[in-house]
C-alpha cells in the first residue's frame, strides 16, 4: 500500500461547545474564522472557557488526516514541533497510538493548542489558535532524507504563514517524487496569504482541497467556477460544499458527490478526514469519484462526534461502506 508523509502544526485541540454566538463577540472572535491569537490573549479564552467544560484531544490538521490514513493501512508519517511539555507529550503518543511515523521537533515556547468554539444552530467552528512551538518550525530543522521513500506529501493551510519552511518542504517533498496535496484550511488563511499559495499550488501541487469559503478566497469565484479555475492549476481539484457534498475535476471529469447521511454534532475535523479518505482511495487507483465518495463516508463519521477521533464502532461502519464502494468498482 502506497505511503504518506504531512506537516503541520502541531496542536492539541481544545473543544468547546457554546450555547450561543454571545461569547465570540467578548472574545473578538468573528464566526468560523481562525484566528491566530498570542500567549496573552489565548491564555484569556481559556480563562472563560474552563469553567463551561471542554474536550482535549491531540489534534492539528495534517495530523487528523495522517490519523485517519494511518487507521486505513496506509504507512504514514509526520514532521512537526512541540513544547517540552504535558500537551507536546500528549501529541506524541496519540501518533504513537496510531502508529504515526512522527519526527516531533522540540521547541522554546509551549506546546501549541487550537481552542475551537462550536456554536449553534449548524455546530459551527470558530477558532482560536496559540502556535507556540509549532511556528519555530523552520527550514533548516527539514532534511532531505525525512521525504525519501514517500509516495504522498500532505501540507496543511494552516502552516502556510511559515512561507520559508512550506517552500522548502514542497522543494524536497517534488525532488523525493511524492505526489503533493495542500488542504486550504481556513478562508482567512487564504486571503491572508493569496499570492504565496498561487505559487505553491501552480509549482508544485497536484491535489487541491478547499471548501467554498476557501475557494471564493482563493479565486474569487463561486465554488462550481472555483472549482474549474483551481483545477487549471493542479491535477485534482476538490470544492466541498458542506451539506452539499463536494465537487471533483481532474482535466475535463467533473463529478458531484453528495453528503453521506449523517447525524451532524460537531464539524471539526471534516474536512481532514475527508481528505484521509480521498487519498487513500487515490492511492488504491480507484476513480475519481469513487475517490470523492470516500472522503464523504469518513466525514460523514467523524461530524457524528465531538471533535476529531472517531469511535471503532463509527470505523468499523466506515470501513464495511468503504469496502462496498470499493468492490463496486473492481
Amino acid at each position: 500500500m502506497a505511503s504518506i508523509l504531512g506537516i503541520g502544526n502541531a496542536l492539541t485541540d481544545i473543544l468547546a461547545l457554546l450555547p450561543d454566538e454571545s461569547l465570540l463577540g467578548e472574545m473578538g472572535l468573528p464566526k468560523g474564522s481562525m484566528q491566530h491569537v498570542d500567549m496573552e490573549t489565548g491564555n484569556r479564552i481559556w480563562n472563560i472557557l474552563k469553567p463551561m467544560g471542554v474536550s482535549v484531544i491531540a489534534g492539528g490538521s495534517a495530523a487528523n488526516t495522517l490519523c485517519g490514513t494511518a487507521i486505513f493501512g496506509m504507512e504514514s508519517g509526520f514532521i512537526g514541533k512541540v513544547g517540552e511539555d504535558d500537551l507536546g507529550e500528549l501529541f506524541r503518543q496519540d501518533q504513537q497510538k496510531y502508529g504515526i511515523r512522527s519526527v516531533l521537533l522540540k521547541g522554546v515556547n509551549p506546546s501549541g493548542k487550537a481552542m475551537v468554539l462550536i456554536t449553534p444552530p449548524n455546530a459551527e467552528r470558530t477558532f482560536a489558535v496559540y502556535l507556540g512551538a509549532a511556528l519555530e518550525l523552520e527550514p533548516e530543522d527539514l532534511r532531505p532524507e525525512w521525504f525519501e521513500g514517500w509516495d504522498y506529501f500532505h501540507i496543511e493551510g494552516y502552516l502556510v504563514q511559515n512561507h520559508a519552511t512550506i517552500r522548502r518542504a514542497v522543494e524536497l517533498a517534488k525532488q523525493a517524487g511524492c505526489m503533493i496535496s495542500l488542504d486550504m484550511a481556513s478562508y482567512n488563511v487564504v486571503e491572508s496569504n493569496l499570492d504565496f499559495l498561487h505559487e505553491i499550488v501552480e509549482k508544485y501541487v497536484d491535489i487541491v482541497f478547499a471548501n467554498e469559503t476557501e475557494a471564493e478566497a482563493f479565486t474569487g469565484l463561486s465554488p462550481r467556477e472555483a472549482l474549474d479555475r483551481i483545477a487549471q492549476s493542479c491535477e485534482i481539484a476538490v470544492v466541498k460544499v458542506g451539506k452539499d457534498g463536494s465537487m471533483v475535476r481532474r482535466g475535463d471529469q467533473y463529478h458531484a458527490i453528495e453528503a453521506w447521511p449523517a447525524d451532524l454534532t460537531d464539524a471539526t475535523g471534516a474536512g481532514d478526514l475527508y481528505a484521509a479518505g480521498f487519498l487513500y482511495a487515490h492511492s488504491l487507483g480507484l476513480p475519481l469519484k469513487t475517490c470523492g465518495e470516500i472522503g464523504s463516508v469518513i466525514a460523514a463519521k467523524v461530524v457524528e462526534v465531538v471533535g476529531t477521533k472517531i469511535d471503532e464502532p463509527r470505523w468499523n461502519a466506515a470501513k464495511k461502506e468503504i469496502s462496498e464502494l470499493i468492490c463496486l468498482n473492481q
